[in-house]
């Protein structure tokens, strides 16, 4: 016997998939949807595909989304894209870019992620799925039909290919244009001070997952059994993306890991890593603005007259003002300060509990009577 392959992966997602039922499968959509609703998410962004799904799963989310009161969904189908006719496909199944999981690695957890040096407990370097010719094809295209485009990139050689990848389509259908385009790139874990340099140069948006570092990261965690404490200790960079001006919007990568937007914010803002913290603020926005930013929107996100009327009641303790540098003072509560308070996000205190969440004016969820 040897080690599973790619192809039978794949044969057994699909097997899986296929033993579920239409009508399993929307009740299982309208749960999630349901769940998030009840976690004050009022939006959500579907990363489907051909290789993790189907048209019909991707298809029959959007049309829930549309036809009951809850979070709204903004889908992204993972097919590259050659040409016109391609991008039309895209735009039938009612997605808003050809992004999310179109596949340039793996995972580090798999040891497929592509890294430029071996992993520190395997003796490879995992794998690539596109090269940047392929990546600087599908972004040409994409731009040039007025598509968002993007890809599942982690290691450290998938994530210079992007934007390699990125440069070469700018080069040849401009930089103001892809740059307008807003192109996403999601995990985008393993980069290194010149990746970060070229997100910004690109107008790339990073879409990442603070509880990934949660979960996996500090010396000990399995981001070091792969590749070293040393070069794990480079992970999810957030806050010298925030640095170089590259647009952030934070998620969970659900079902990897669980939906809980006030964690992934202490996450960010308490990240094992001191040098990569953010503040809790700088969390907050990449939570609600940098969504809608991801997706094109910078009239969204903030709660303000002619925006769109979507918030959720919480029930916390005291505001307070956290910063990420354990050399300053953590928090305060002096309003003299003019920054707004936030939930104190330390670890151990309890996260704020969501009472009611309103999409476009809608009540969508409330909290049952304890």
């Amino acid at each position: 016997e040897g080690p599973l392959t790619a192809a039978a992966h794949h044969a057994v997602r699909a097997a899986a998939h296929d033993a579920v039922s239409p009508a399993q499968r929307a009740d299982a959509q309208r749960a999630a949807l349901r769940h998030a609703a009840s976690l004050g998410i009022g939006t959500v962004h579907e990363c489907g595909g051909p290789d993790i799904s189907d048209e019909e799963d991707f298809t029959g989310l959007l049309k829930l989304a549309d036809e009951r009161p809850g979070p709204r969904v903004f889908g992204y189908w993972a097919q590259q894209v050659a040409d016109e006719k391609d991008a039309r496909r895209i735009r039938e199944l009612g997605a808003v870019g050809a992004a999310g999981d179109l596949f340039v690695d793996g995972s580090l957890g798999s040891h497929t992620a592509c890294l430029h040096e071996p992993y520190a407990d395997a003796p490879h370097s995992g794998t690539a799925h596109l090269d940047a010719r392929q990546i600087a094809a599908h972004v040409a295209a994409c731009t040039e039909a007025g598509l968002q485009a993007g890809f599942h990139a982690i290691g450290d050689a998938a994530l210079t290919a992007v934007v390699d990848g990125v440069r070469a389509a700018a080069e040849k259908v401009g930089l103001a244009r892809v740059r307008a385009a807003r192109h996403r790139v999601e995990h985008a874990e393993m980069l290194t001070p010149e990746t970060v340099a070229a997100f910004a140069e690109l107008g790339l948006t990073a879409s990442v997952q603070p509880a990934f570092d949660a979960a996996w990261g500090g010396e000990e965690g399995m981001y070091a059994q792969r590749l070293g404490a040393g070069r794990a200790a480079t992970l999810n960079p957030y806050a010298a993306l925030l640095r170089a001006g590259v647009p952030l919007a934070f998620g969970s990568d659900s079902p990897v890991t669980p939906l809980d937007p006030w964690g992934t914010v202490r996450a960010a803002a308490f990240h094992r890593t001191l040098e990569h913290r953010v503040s809790v603020r700088a969390g907050f926005t990449a939570h609600t603005r940098g969504g809608w930013r991801a997706v094109g929107r910078d009239d969204a996100g903030t709660l303000v007259p002619g925006a769109p009327a979507d918030y959720a009641v919480w029930r916390t303790d005291e505001l307070v003002v956290q910063a990420p540098d354990d050399r300053v003072a953590r928090w305060s509560t002096d309003p003299r300060s003019g920054t707004p308070g936030l939930p104190d996000l330390s670890p151990g205190a309890d996260l704020p509990v969501c009472l009611r969440t309103v999409v476009l004016g809608q009540t969508v969820y409330v909290r049952p009577n304890e």
